[in-house]
């Protein structure tokens, strides 16, 4: 199986740095590896982000782990390679499938917080749409993304009726994402999440989370989602979120899960697996051997 990683900005025929150390342990694993043009993906020059990428005789399967694409983007990706007789490992569908929360939604719907959406960025709409919280917490964010750094400011409304709140806290959500601004409006109930911390830049709470990669249905790793706080010795509880990743239409994807301050392990939302993160803690070298494992047996 070949990975494919983003070169540098500075230099198309190095990795880009973010990338480097779980390259090294990817290779050492017993991956190929690829780099293709983040930079001329973007810009839609196809062949020119690829142009490291070799055409193989045979089908090859392969991952991208890289920088967040949109559908459209990831669709280009996608095409590209599989004229090189390369396959990722997700088509476009199953990329969007995790990728949106709207798309899974209805997959983790009695497991995850109370959610509600719309493409169109009008007030009476977006008041339509929050009303069924009444005067509970909320939190807002596109598709894919929130401001959750600037949790006071862009993404936290305390009392989901306040409708001068609700318009001030969505502006500026909608000032700092912009361009980058995914499809439209996700609003969620706010849980009373376990807390761990205060992040030591932003100030946003943190809370007892994790980060559970799938692979064909198995799980390849979990990971502490957080890199401060002392999580202890309670680890969560799997058979239902595995029970639970069966249904999701993806072959590679991430389940973030927390535990709520009554005890209940609740379903944040999903990822597609190649365009997650790892805190920065995370063990890369027993992620690829389990990876390994995982593919090896498929």
């Amino acid at each position: 199986m070949r990975i494919i990683y983003c070169d540098s900005v500075f230099d198309n025929k190095v990795i880009e740095p973010d990338y480097d150390q779980e390259q090294q342990n990817a290779v050492a694993t017993g991956f190929s590896s690829s780099l293709i043009s983040f930079e001329e993906l973007l810009e839609g020059n196809i062949a020119k982000a690829l142009r490291f990428i070799p055409t193989v005789d045979n089908k090859e399967i392969a991952i991208y782990r890289g920088w967040m694409l949109t559908p459209f983007q990831y669709t280009q990706l996608y095409n590209g390679l599989l004229d090189r007789n390369i396959q990722l490992i997700n088509n476009p569908d199953e990329y969007q499938h995790c990728h949106y929360l709207p798309d899974s939604y209805h997959k983790i719907a009695h497991k995850t917080p109370k959610s509600s959406w719309t493409k169109k960025l009008d007030d009476k709409i977006i008041f339509e749409l929050i009303s069924s919280f009444g005067e509970s917490p909320i939190i807002v964010k596109d598709f894919v993304k929130s401001e959750k750094h600037n949790w006071e400011d862009a993404c936290f409304i305390p009392n989901a009726s306040d409708t001068h709140h609700v318009k001030n806290i969505v502006a500026k959500f909608l000032d700092l994402r912009r361009e980058s601004l995914n499809e439209g409006l996700v609003f969620r109930a706010f849980e009373e999440l376990e807390f761990l911390t205060k992040h030591s830049k932003s100030g946003m709470p943190l809370t007892k989370e994790f980060r559970l990669f799938f692979f064909e249905k198995q799980i390849v790793q979990v990971f502490n989602y957080w890199d401060e706080g002392i999580y202890g010795e309670i680890k969560p509880p799997l058979d239902e979120f595995i029970e639970i990743a069966q249904t999701i239409e993806s072959n590679f994807f991430t389940m973030d899960i927390a535990q709520k301050k009554d005890g209940e392990w609740i379903i944040m939302e999903l990822g597609d697996g190649q365009v997650a993160g790892f805190p920065d803690n995370a063990d890369r070298k027993s992620f690829y051997e389990s990876l390994r494992l995982c593919s090896s047996q498929k």
